[in-house]
């Protein structure tokens, strides 16, 4: 078994939320719907539940490989136990689907009370991530052969 950690950073995934509510309230035809969506600094406090109950649904998702997860300033990191025989390639791939998981789940969430008509497509996209961690996480390289000089 081979430990690999996942890190990504709270803030970096709150300015991401921010950005998609931004870009998505802007394009809408309804005049109020910026001001309605956009996520800004006074739904810290909502934004937090749903970072926890992320949290929560990853740590779920992940359970029969999870090792570790901890919280220590703002950064979020997940331990896995890995197969000997993972790619470790997949690491960096991961990480960025851990990130976009947050991101659409929280963007679902806060749409569910802002934007309900999306909610149900970010939660999706959303899983789609859980998926995309799990398959790398399970996916074995081939055995190379020793070459010897």
């Amino acid at each position: 078994m081979i430990e690999v950690t996942l890190t990504i950073d709270k803030e970096s995934v709150y300015e991401e939320v921010a950005q998609t509510t931004s870009y998505t309230g802007a394009k809408m035809d309804d005049e109020d719907a910026y001001e309605r969506i956009f996520t800004t600094d006074d739904d810290k406090s909502m934004l937090e539940r749903f970072w926890n109950e992320s949290k929560n649904t990853i740590a779920n998702s992940l359970k029969r490989i999870l090792l570790n997860e901890q919280e220590t300033d703002g950064t979020y990191s997940l331990q896995l136990g890995l197969s000997s025989s993972f790619d470790e390639a997949l690491t960096d791939s991961m990480r960025r689907s851990l990130f976009s998981f947050f991101v659409m789940n929280i963007t679902a969430k806060w749409y569910t009370f802002t934007n309900k008509q999306e909610a149900t497509g970010y939660a999706s996209e959303a899983a789609t991530y859980i998926d995309d961690i799990m398959r790398k996480a399970f996916f074995k390289k081939k055995p190379s052969r020793p070459t010897y000089n």
